[in-house]
């Protein structure tokens, strides 16, 4: 288990335009199997377009209290890039003028910004519909100054998210670390003691899974109920809904593909159970993705491969919606991730 972001350990993976020249390169460059481009071309699909956007998901840093193995955005303790209290007010501008209706904070660990409770505060009086903050659970753990967080949620109403790799504690501790499994049960059980995740309540608990291998995930209703059965039965633990998520072959979990030769048969998996179906509801067609720095992208996987949009608009700071909306969405083969199976999305299945 890696206790390092790629950056740290100076690999040449921390490097996107290195990523992006193995993606475009080997089995897609051959011919072996077709560009997501191409593919996109065979099924009459292109291009992608941006339709209204409904959510602004903001990269609040890329810190973080763990070093997960498939982490897309290669987050660590040693991540010290963070945003600003002034990029996060040119956020709230747009939040307060833009016809977006979700907000989604992620990380790393958003909670480690300096300014993370500021900001939900300020986001939570411009009335947004759903305010998504990305917890990885254990932060409430880590350290005091973070156990009340789940109160300081629920004062704001706030939509948490939680990744959880399984509802046993080895699978979730192989991907996770050592000890994440069960700092995620407690965190989970103090987030259903203020109300979140209970039955009718409307503090919404819901759990991310994706998988721990070179696999694609299995059924997202068939998965919600195992782990609705197993967390309750053993831990009496309850949330609303689980969202199953495909790892993208990009950051540290391409390294792990490739670190264990999977690289090429996950490639093909990921082709092969490309969906035409699922096209039509990617989430970079109603997402916006700002980084930590207010730079705009399609979604956080084109940020970590550094893939701006395309458009005029290229800062949060000189936000048009009518120049972002209808724009081409920016591709590479690593949006077969997204397309594969019934679809994968910040917000689960899509088909």
């Amino acid at each position: 288990m890696a206790t390092k972001s790629l950056h740290k350990r100076n690999s040449d993976l921390a490097d996107s335009h290195r990523q992006l020249d193995i993606l475009s390169n080997g089995i897609f460059k051959n011919g072996e199997l077709p560009t997501f481009k191409s593919k996109l071309t065979q099924t009459n699909l292109a291009p992608i377009k941006a339709k209204k956007i409904e959510i602004l998901q903001i990269n609040v840093g890329y810190m973080c209290n763990q070093v997960c193995e498939h982490c897309h955005v290669d987050a660590g303790p040693d991540r010290q890039e963070i945003m600003t209290r002034e990029t996060m007010q040119q956020c709230l501008n747009v939040i307060e003028n833009s016809g977006a209706h979700t907000l989604d904070l992620t990380g790393g660990a958003p909670e480690m910004n300096p300014h993370f409770r500021w900001f939900v505060q300020e986001a939570a009086n411009a009335g947004i519909k759903d305010f998504i903050v990305r917890s990885n659970l254990t932060i409430i753990k880590a350290n005091k100054k973070y156990h009340d967080l789940p109160e300081f949620f629920k004062k704001h109403n706030v939509h948490v998210v939680s990744s959880m790799p399984h509802w046993t504690r080895g699978k979730t501790d192989k991907q996770r670390g050592n000890g994440v499994f069960d700092s995620s049960i407690e965190a989970l059980q103090m987030l259903n003691a203020v109300g979140y995740g209970m039955p009718n309540s409307p503090l919404k608990l819901d759990l991310v899974y994706n998988p721990s291998g070179a696999f694609l995930p299995g059924n997202q209703a068939a998965l919600e109920k195992d782990f609705k059965k197993a967390l309750k039965d053993d831990f009496n633990i309850q949330f609303h809904n689980l969202f199953a998520i495909t790892n993208l072959p990009i950051s540290r979990f391409l390294d792990y593909l490739i670190a264990s030769e999977n690289y090429e048969d996950y490639m093909y998996s990921l082709v092969d159970a490309f969906n035409p179906a699922a096209v039509a509801n990617v989430m970079c067609t109603n997402t916006l993705s700002v980084s930590w720095d207010g730079y705009l992208y399609d979604c956080d996987f084109n940020q970590m491969l550094e893939l701006p949009v395309n458009s005029k608009v290229k800062h949060i700071s000189e936000f048009n919606q009518n120049l972002l909306e209808g724009r081409n969405i920016v591709i590479s083969q690593h949006c077969y991730g997204c397309t594969a199976g019934a679809g994968s999305s910040c917000q689960g299945s899509v088909a």
